[in-house]
């Protein structure tokens, strides 16, 4: 069976993406799944694509596997959320490699301190941890990191 396809997702999509980002946020076990949480995803999407997201999908023949959102200019991946059924099958590094094409020089992103699994792994992809601080919307500290592309000497 072929791996899912990584491709831009379409507006008809935004609903399904929030849910996608709901489950995989609460496989975290740092939320739990609720109608309130699935409708303030759903607004959140629309609002950062208003505000220069990149949104992409990862499409198992129809299924949402994963969302990724960057904001290119600012080299920022905002958001890369696997869905439950899909963690552990290397979607996160696709999707990462992928992030790598459109950003190849430098790559920024923060994860919750608390989602310790999460930014593990994104230090051994190479980030570095640059600091802390609380995200004055949710409460949350964040663990801010930094990639950039090794120089040839």
């Amino acid at each position: 069976m072929p791996p899912p396809t990584i491709r831009p997702a379409r507006a008809d999509e935004y609903d399904e993406i929030a849910r996608v980002w709901m489950n995989s946020w609460v496989s975290t076990g740092l939320a739990e799944a609720s109608e309130f949480l699935l409708a303030n995803l759903r607004t959140r999407v629309h609002y950062e694509i208003e505000r220069g997201w990149t949104l992409f999908v990862a499409d198992d023949r129809g299924m949402l596997a994963a969302m990724l959102a960057l904001h290119l200019p600012d080299f920022y991946l905002d958001q890369l959320f696997v869905a439950p059924d899909y963690q552990g099958q290397n979607l996160g590094r696709r999707l990462l490699a992928f992030t790598r094409q459109h950003l190849p020089d430098e790559i920024t992103l923060r994860c919750v301190r608390e989602n310790e699994k999460a930014w593990r792994w994104y230090e051994r992809e190479g980030f570095v941890f640059e600091k802390e601080a609380v995200e004055p919307m949710t409460g949350f500290v964040m663990k801010y990191y930094r990639w950039k592309k090794e120089k040839a000497v």
